[in-house]
């Protein structure tokens, strides 16, 4: 578009179209800086935008998470499987979550849907192995390990 065109009222494309943010960018830019609440607030901007990325809603519940809003959490994992009930990062997130607010039924059920289906890959070999000796330390609590302690979500 010419700068006459634009100067008599006229439009750029670049105008036509609100530039959106990229909220969901930002967020995990601002959590790899360590600010947990902005990080939460972009997710919130970003979810607004778009109420069922499941990629923001389990970031949302990460960073709820490292700040100590469980609840918020666990609302956030919990809105992931509604939409998504085969999320196995959500499965393992929430059941941790779920463990330190005492619901151990719960959590073991998370935990198996979690090991019914478990990300593949060398690095999440780390977290079955971890999902799967907590369960076993729900299933059988006398042989000594309290899962509570032992979150890595």
């Amino acid at each position: 578009m010419s700068w006459l065109n634009r100067l008599f009222g006229g439009k750029s494309d670049s105008d036509a179209r609100p530039q959106r943010l990229d909220y969901l960018n930002e967020a995990l830019l601002l959590e790899r800086q360590g600010d947990y609440d902005a990080a939460i607030t972009s997710y919130r901007l970003a979810l607004r935008d778009h109420p069922d990325d499941l990629k923001v809603l389990q970031n949302m519940a990460i960073a709820y998470s490292r700040t100590g809003r469980l609840e918020e959490a666990i609302r956030a994992y919990r809105k992931s499987l509604e939409i998504d009930p085969s999320l196995s990062g959500a499965h393992y997130g929430l059941a941790f979550l779920l463990i330190k607010r005492g619901d151990v039924v719960a959590a073991e059920k998370h935990l198996v849907a979690f090991l019914a289906s478990p990300p593949a890959g060398a690095e999440a070999e780390r977290w079955v192995r971890h999902a799967e000796a907590t369960l076993e330390s729900l299933r059988n609590p006398a042989s000594g390990d309290s899962p509570a302690g032992s979150s890595e979500a």
